[in-house]
């Protein structure tokens, strides 16, 4: 299979390819300032209310699309997602999830039914009481049209779409006039906009879900190297997902997000780590979280706090920040080509992730959308990582070029194991000491855009 990995960005354009907009943007309003509340409590808030919200628990609300709602839906398709200020002041995550749920029900356990996961973002430090109380955030998700129009999956499931903010009150309830005595922790919007007409169901589309994050109530069990849930040897950090392909695709894509999290001292919440992931064996993307400017986020930080100080520093960001509060988490893109039917193997390994003190915990969620014939649409631009260097062999020595100088190259064994590192290392690398092996060679630029070549000796 040929990969190409493209990246989901959060701010979308509403155009069509002529640069004109299609026509006046229609709404589809999902949850309109839904309180979401403590989500230690064990008592679920506002279950009494007539609302058309289904409360799972205080983090985690869920409503199903009508046959109207899904007779709305159009190939152009974003997402918007609003949180607002309540009574938790740090940084918390949050997603939207769909469940594909057996059609008649009223409802559902959510660890009982497929999901997939969306889109993910971290709320910013707010203070209820500033003048800027919410933050938006952005999807261009033309795919989820085409699962939510599948005719197969419409005939078996109705569709729930699923809202997910996990907060605390206990530091606004000492830090925030106003909240003392208060569980109320974020309030939350998600609507959908389109700019075309509602259009037909498809029988195209082929659904594969893989991995689905488990919340942080339950534990570190997503991706870690000391639980034997969360990894595929202890000590090691690497994980693979199995997943079955019912039928031959014509053309095929895996949407994979990913995380890091842990804040005690010297956590993984702290450190940027090069993530690789192979697709049966062989290296199909990879990638180091972060290495952006937050500052475009500062003005919904209204709370103070460590990470944003008086001044920019774009070396912090650079070099610091997984994500930012306020920011959505990235929506990453593999495509894959055509796909064979059977099982086949997403492995997502970061080498360099230590766990401190056994702490901290990286949510992975991935699922493969294909078609039968065509191509999976996508309307997201190249991924930014990309280095634009070439490689090239002579003997034992490879030699990476680009338009701009190499900083850094980071070689790793086929274990996924880093075995040398070099910063500047000149526009060349000799393998002449390494034993004979399957080696994977990261060359990456200043600004943090990297591209790998398969060393084998």
């Amino acid at each position: 299979m040929k990969h190409k990995v493209i990246f989901s960005a959060v701010c979308v354009s509403l155009l069509t390819a002529s640069g004109m907009y299609a026509q006046e943007a229609r709404e589809l309003q999902i949850f309109d300032n839904a309180k979401f509340y403590d989500g230690y409590e064990e008592a679920v808030q506002d279950s009494e209310l007539t609302d058309g919200i289904l409360r799972h628990t205080n983090y985690l609300y869920a409503r199903r699309l009508t046959d109207a709602d899904l007779a709305w839906f159009g190939t152009d398709l974003t997402m918007e997602a609003i949180i607002g200020a309540a009574c938790d002041n740090y940084d918390r995550l949050g997603n939207v999830n769909l469940a594909l749920v057996p059609k008649g029900q009223e409802t559902y356990v959510p660890s009982e039914v497929t999901r997939i996961e969306v889109a993910r973002f971290i709320t910013p430090f707010m203070q209820k009481n500033a003048s800027i109380k919410e933050v938006p955030y952005l999807y261009n998700v033309p795919g989820l049209s085409l699962i939510l129009r599948d005719g197969a999956l419409r005939e078996k499931y109705d569709f729930w779409m699923e809202f997910e903010v996990f907060g605390i009150p206990y530091s606004a309830q000492q830090q925030v006039a106003g909240c003392k005595g208060r569980n109320d922790v974020f309030k939350g919007s998600l609507k959908f906009i389109s700019r075309d007409e509602p259009a037909g169901l498809t029988d195209d589309n082929v659904l594969v879900p893989i991995n689905m994050k488990t919340t942080e109530i339950f534990g570190p069990i997503n991706f870690n190297s000391y639980r034997e849930e969360a990894c595929d040897t202890l000590g090691i950090p690497s994980r693979t997902y199995t997943f079955t392909v019912p039928e031959d695709l014509a053309d095929a894509r895996i949407i994979l997000i990913t995380s890091n999290h842990g804040a005690n001292e010297n956590g993984e919440e702290y450190n940027r780590r090069h993530h690789f992931v192979y697709i049966d064996g062989e290296i199909a993307f990879d990638y180091t979280p972060g290495g952006v400017s937050c500052e475009p986020y500062r003005k919904y930080n209204t709370q103070p706090n460590f990470i944003y100080g008086y001044m920019p520093d774009m070396d912090f960001w650079l070099n610091y920040s997984n994500w930012c509060p306020g920011q959505a988490v990235p929506v990453r893109e593999i495509h894959l080509g055509a796909v064979k039917a059977g099982e086949h193997k997403l492995m997502l390994r970061v080498p360099d992730a230590i766990f401190a003190d056994n702490q901290g915990d990286f949510y992975v969620s991935a699922y493969l959308q294909g078609a039968r014939k065509g191509t999976v649409p996508s309307e997201v631009p190249e991924l930014a990582y990309k280095a634009g260097v070439t490689f090239s062999r002579e003997g034992d020595t490879v030699y990476f070029r680009g338009e701009e100088k190499v900083a850094e190259v980071a070689v790793y064994d086929n274990d996924g194991r880093l075995v040398y590192g070099k910063h500047n290392p000149g526009d060349s690398m000799s393998f002449e000491s390494f034993a004979d092996g399957i080696y994977i060679l990261s060359a990456r630029t200043s600004d943090g855009r990297a591209a790998v070549y398969k060393m084998v000796k």
